[in-house]
């Protein structure tokens, strides 16, 4: 296995476009499951494409280990890479889709049998060596192209949104045999998707990309937790971190003890060390409460309820602004009711007036 680095990647499609890919660096470590995370079109499948060599970068360098690829054809590089529409060949059986990228190589054919079958097992696709696409349900077509790609035991895996055409059972199920053959191969897994599930399940780091640019990267427990600017605090969490607009008052003493953030008509007691102006009050939705309407921070109306089970949404207008609480199990709220909002302080976020976090 190896590592991957990307040093100041870049790519555009004509010289006038917005780019692709925007002066992106990147270190991949050996044997990590690293996960590219991002909405469509932000340039994530591109990045998986020029590490794979299908893709000319216009600018930066790659490198697979110690070596500098940027400029080798696909063949040479010693990655796999397993697309989201499968790419199976309709015409051949899965033993011989499994076989392919193997005989291409002139492996020897005992050689190829013994590594055919060895990845059958592990794939639990044994009993259907000798069926074609056309008789495989989409599980099954995926795990043969998991297959066609593991049995060449390359230096880097390459996963290009492969679950998004499955349904949540399935992916669950494949996600499970994902961080399996993970655990047992020590692979270098560099993983495309735009599901969070995906990568928060998956990812050792997640990568988040918006416009062709990095904004963040860290574990899942990091980029949930500490997001690096509103972007990352809107973009993780179903539904996403709440933020409202605000005006702080830095306490403007050394040790940073004091602040108020004034959201609407509330103010937010916070750690704001010589802070004044605008401010965006980040808070997760989880970490808000309600409670009487002469309670807590200050009133907000009910508009919509979403009951889903284990919780409960509850979407609030606060003075104007748009506000989630989650609930843990069933509430009886209903849309116009008056409710107080509380937040747990020890989790509320601060971003200035850039977007940017304030330490």
């Amino acid at each position: 296995m190896a590592s991957v680095t990307l040093h100041g990647l870049a790519k555009r499609y004509t010289t006038d476009s917005r780019p692709a890919l925007d002066a992106l660096s990147l270190d991949i470590h050996d044997g990590e499951l690293f996960v590219l995370l991002g909405p469509s079109g932000c340039g994530k499948t591109t990045l998986l494409r020029c590490v794979a060599g299908l893709e000319e970068p216009t600018e930066g360098e790659i490198l697979i280990g110690e070596r500098d690829v940027t400029s080798l054809p696909p063949a040479e590089r010693d990655v796999a890479m397993v697309f989201q529409t499968y790419a199976l060949y309709p015409h051949l059986s899965v033993r011989e889709n499994i076989a392919f990228g193997l005989e291409v190589r002139r492996v020897p054919t005992v050689e190829v049998a013994r590594r055919v079958q060895a990845t059958a097992e592990r794939l639990g696709l044994s009993a259907l060596l000798d069926r074609h696409p056309a008789q495989l349900s989409g599980g099954e077509r995926q795990r043969v192209a998991l297959g066609r790609a593991l049995v060449r035991e390359p230096r880097v895996f390459l996963l290009d949104e492969p679950l998004s055409n499955l349904d949540l059972p399935l992916r669950a199920e494949l996600r499970a045999r994902l961080l399996e053959l993970h655990r047992d191969l020590k692979a270098t897994i560099v993983y495309v998707t735009h599901d969070q599930v995906d990568a928060m399940t998956l990812g050792q780091r997640i990568a988040i990309l918006d416009g062709g640019r990095l904004r963040q990267v860290g574990t899942p427990a990091d980029l949930y937790g500490r997001p690096a600017d509103v972007f990352v605090a809107r973009f993780l969490g179903s539904p996403g971190m709440n933020i409202l607009a605000g005006r702080g008052r830095g306490a403007g003493d050394a040790g940073g003890k004091g602040g108020m953030v004034d959201v609407g008509v509330w103010s937010v007691p916070v750690t704001l060390e010589r802070y004044e102006g605008e401010i965006h009050f980040g808070v997760r939705p989880e970490h808000v409460g309600l409670v009487d309407p002469d309670q807590g921070l200050g009133p907000a109306e009910v508009r919509v309820v979403e009951p889903l089970g284990a919780e409960t949404l509850v979407h609030l207008d606060a003075g104007g602004q748009p506000l989630v609480a989650r609930l843990p199990g069933l509430r009886d709220f209903r849309p116009g009711d008056r409710v107080g909002v509380k937040v747990d302080r020890q989790h509320v976020h601060l971003f200035d007036a850039a977007g940017e976090r304030i330490e």
